[in-house]
């Protein structure tokens, strides 16, 4: 049942499953593609965008229709001379299983084609969780929705946002530490249980994927992206407006780099990399907090008046920085995106680590960089694990759906 989703980072690169540019079904993909990620258009919209003409598109999309993949509308255009054109939106009828497994608990979507996410819901932990009960979890809930509150949507994949190392192309998670994960076939486990295709990567190349098309890296081609989460940090590459895995997939670790560290002052472990440094977990100690979501953690912090958690979110700006600066002579990004709890050191701390970057940094690498925080926010994970679980069906809409 595994779904192998054969390219999902390589938009506008041929692949094997992808149709030949200009046939027919390679314009239904391009079609798809256009009301998923740009939101609903009109039938001359499109003719513009696509530069296919007006009999082309009409037949397109009547195709899209049929295989319920989108909807259309006349718009209500009052004073309006005329027909006016159709508009044409994405399903939100078609349904991915978005997933993101963490130490503290579990969070689960139904995320529409047109980008709507339908349900949501974030089961705590109470212990780690397995990837058998992660399965038997998500089993449990597809069951639930579809007899319920999803009974009229079809629900087509599932896709799963990990900490840790995971190999996409056959969904196994080789390593995922703080969850206790090696080589776990997740992909398959979950489709078993499931009966609905799985597909699986790593949760910061997810999340960098999501912001680069619809957060706070939408438009730029140079992207570094960092996660803070439960489990610890992580990272995601965006260069040459395509993301970057690497030959195994495992691309953009930043959290198991070693940062510079000049001031014994700020150093917590003998020679420890960014994510012992720089910890959501030492966050939550400061402030006092056993858990909490990223919201309630960030509303701690930001109305502390406490010298020490002052000193701490100080601390790990410092260390925070020096990495970053790392990855600008390395990179050259044009904009580093700060997700999780990293987004909330980056608003409090803006300046600082502003300033320390453009100092370790070579000027150069650093001209023009931008620090900004994920604009999607909580559901940066969830939107990034949907757009992998989409990934087959729009680029070959006329085999999958």
């Amino acid at each position: 049942m595994t779904a192998t989703l054969s390219s999902p980072y390589s938009e506008g690169m041929p692949s094997p499953s992808s149709p030949a540019p200009g046939t027919r079904p390679h314009n239904l993909a391009r079609i798809l593609r256009l009301v998923h990620e740009e939101g609903a258009q009109s039938r001359a919209a499109l003719t513009e965008t696509t530069g296919l003409n007006r009999s082309t598109i009409a037949d397109l999309v009547g195709e899209l229709i049929r295989l319920g993949l989108v909807d259309e509308r006349i718009p209500e255009t009052p004073g309006r001379v005329g027909r006016p054109s159709p508009v044409v939106a994405a399903s939100a009828d078609v349904v991915v299983i978005a997933v993101n497994p963490e130490v503290d608990a579990v969070e689960i979507a139904a995320i529409g084609l047109d980008r709507s996410i339908r349900l949501r819901e974030r089961v705590l932990n109470e212990a780690l969780p397995t990837p058998e009960g992660l399965a038997l979890l998500l089993a449990d809930t597809v069951r639930a929705w579809s007899g319920g509150p999803l009974k009229d949507a079809r629900i087509i994949a599932v896709g799963i946002a990990v900490p840790g190392l995971v190999r996409a192309s056959d969904g196994v998670v080789r390593n995922a530490p703080h969850l206790e994960w090696r080589d776990v076939p997740l992909a398959d486990l979950v489709a078993e249980a499931t009966g609905v295709a799985t597909v699986v990567d790593n949760d910061a190349s997810l999340g960098a994927i999501a912001e680069h098309r619809y957060g706070a890296g939408a438009g730029i081609d140079d992207v570094v992206y960092l996660n803070g989460g439960a489990s610890g940090i992580g990272g995601g590459l965006i260069i040459g407006g395509v993301p970057v895995a690497g030959s195994g997939g495992y691309a953009g670790e930043f959290g198991q780099n070693r940062p510079r560290i000049t001031a014994d002052d700020d150093r917590r472990t003998a020679d420890g990399v960014l994510e012992s440094e720089v910890s959501r977990r030492l966050l939550l100690d400061v402030v006092g907090l056993d858990t909490a979501d990223d919201d309630l953690l960030a509303g701690e912090l930001s109305a502390s008046r406490s010298a020490e958690v002052a000193g701490e979110v100080s601390r790990q700006g410092r260390v925070l920085a020096s990495a970053l600066a790392n990855a600008v002579n390395v990179l050259n990004p044009a904009v580093i995106v700060l997700g999780g709890f990293l987004a909330t050191l980056g608003e409090l701390r803006r300046e600082a680590i502003m300033d320390a970057v453009a100092e370790l940094a070579m000027p150069e690498s650093a001209e023009g960089l931008g620090i900004r925080s994920a604009a999607l926010g909580a559901d940066r994970l969830l939107i990034g694990a949907a757009e992998l679980a989409f990934a087959g069906l729009i680029a070959n809409p006329a085999e999958r759906g």
